[in-house]
């Protein structure tokens, strides 16, 4: 509910933006994230399972919807405040802005997984203050009109206005760029680092309390060991809840400051700044390997077919510290392509609809990476679950196929003009380089016949 809430958010608040400006849907997003907080005061420690998945599953709604509005606000912003011709100064902007909004977000990872323990009431309280903190800057620190559209373009045609091909291609590249994350780390990675050992649950694991059970398991009614929560499946890492709000916590930050910093140390560098399609293509096909590599290694490598904890624990954290190194370089690029590729009367209106695919793949991602984690691998019983291991391994290989499609949907877009470098290594020629070659051959052609 949270990833469909946010399709249609990214859409009515694209429109919105438009039509009343940022600062509108900024503090309308504010005022959200306030109340969807708020609902979590109402929890009760009586409540059934399934009423409290209900519940807290509306709570997550309204703070979806809170989040996609604030964020039009930021993206938006950045093509407004930067001349036509300064490509490069929009993807430092863009970049800056992106990479430190993701890190704040792991922040928010690390103290919540670290208040929680220490009281429910005081991570809510907490994490309002925070929301409360940047209100007055939403409300005195904007200009009304930011982000309005001529009142011609404020309407509901312009969102799905189809007229922009470059926008439309980078859009469905975004579906399944964020959906080759989103099959193994939003679902499938927490379950996995949470879940047991699964030779060390059933009925053969006698027990008097919990602490006579490995980690992630419980000591049942029966008097022995069983899994926390068998549809996490089993063969995972057996970690504590907060070492795994650290570790997302720890991998959110890391992404948004190689976001924030991709323009100055990887595009820079090699001769990419400011990106183009051909850039987005070369670092899409890199986003392939970790996954590619993690899928091989759970699939077939010792180290998880044996459950070696130690080997198991290295290559899951090498193979995800890279993989957020490649995938917050891609983001940064396609953040920058968005605005680039907007036209600036309508930039509210565009980047609403490119992140309306966003959350679209997001959603993908996340229903699909369900359906493969909990049915892929072989069922171990009502005590132990499924195979967390084939489960995770699966996952993987649909983000590497999602990683390999948005890179070829990429190949649609017509931005041919500045070519691919790497560092002093020429790749694909300008367009311009092209064109002289091409006078360059002709002409040695007409030289050969006069000759001849």
């Amino acid at each position: 509910l949270y990833e469909l809430a946010g399709v249609f958010t990214n859409l009515a608040a694209g429109f919105l933006g438009a039509r009343w400006g940022i600062q509108f849907t900024l503090i309308i997003g504010l005022s959200l994230q306030i109340f969807s907080y708020g609902l979590l005061y109402g929890w009760q420690d009586d409540w059934t399972k399934e009423q409290a998945i209900i519940y807290v599953t509306i709570s997550q709604m309204f703070a979806g919807i809170a989040k996609d509005l604030t964020k039009l606000g930021g993206k938006t912003v950045t093509k407004l405040v930067t001349p036509d011709e300064q490509e490069t100064k929009l993807f430092k902007l863009v970049s800056l802005i992106t990479g430190w909004k993701n890190s704040l977000k792991g922040v928010g990872y690390f103290l919540g997984s670290a208040l929680i323990q220490v009281d429910y009431f005081l991570a809510i309280g907490c994490m309002m203050a925070l929301v409360l903190f940047a209100m007055p800057w939403a409300i005195v620190g904007l200009d009304r009109s930011l982000g309005t559209a001529k009142k011609k373009n404020a309407n509901w045609r312009e969102v799905f206005n189809m007229d922009n091909k470059n926008l439309n291609w980078l859009s469905l590249a975004r579906l399944f760029l964020f959906a080759s994350r989103d099959f193994w780390f939003e679902v499938p990675l927490p379950f996995f680092l949470r879940s047991p050992a699964c030779d060390e649950i059933g009925e053969d694991f006698l027990c008097s309390v919990d602490d006579d059970c490995t980690t992630g398991a419980i000591c049942g009614a029966g008097g022995f060991c069983k899994n926390l929560n068998s549809g996490g499946g089993c063969g995972g890492l057996g970690v504590e809840r907060v070492v795994v709000g650290a570790f997302l916590g720890g991998y959110i930050i890391l992404y948004g400051q190689v976001q924030s910093w991709t323009p100055q140390l990887v595009t820079g560098p090699l001769n990419q700044t400011p990106p183009n399609k051909y850039t987005e293509i070369l670092w899409g096909l890199i986003n392939c390997i970790p996954t590619l590599v993690m899928w091989i290694v759970m699939t077939w490598s010792t180290a998880f077919e044996d459950y070696k904890l130690p080997q198991m624990t290295t290559w899951l954290v090498c193979v995800i510290v890279f993989f957020a190194i490649i995938f917050a370089i891609n983001s940064s690029i396609h953040s920058f392509l968005v605005v680039n590729y907007a036209s600036k009367d309508k930039v509210a209106v565009s980047v609403g609809f490119y992140y309306m695919s966003n959350a679209m793949g997001r959603l993908v991602g996340t229903i699909g990476s369900g359906l493969l984690y909990s049915y892929i691998g072989e069922d171990f019983g009502e005590y132990a679950g499924t195979d967390a291991v084939a489960g995770l391994a699966a996952c993987f290989l649909a983000g590497t196929i999602s990683s390999l499609l948005a890179a070829t949907i990429t190949v649609m877009i017509n931005d041919n003009k500045a070519g691919l470098k790497c560092g002093c290594l020429t790749i694909v020629p300008a367009a311009e380089d092209q064109d002289t070659l091409k006078e360059d051959d002709a002409a040695e052609a007409s030289n050969k016949t006069e000759t001849l």
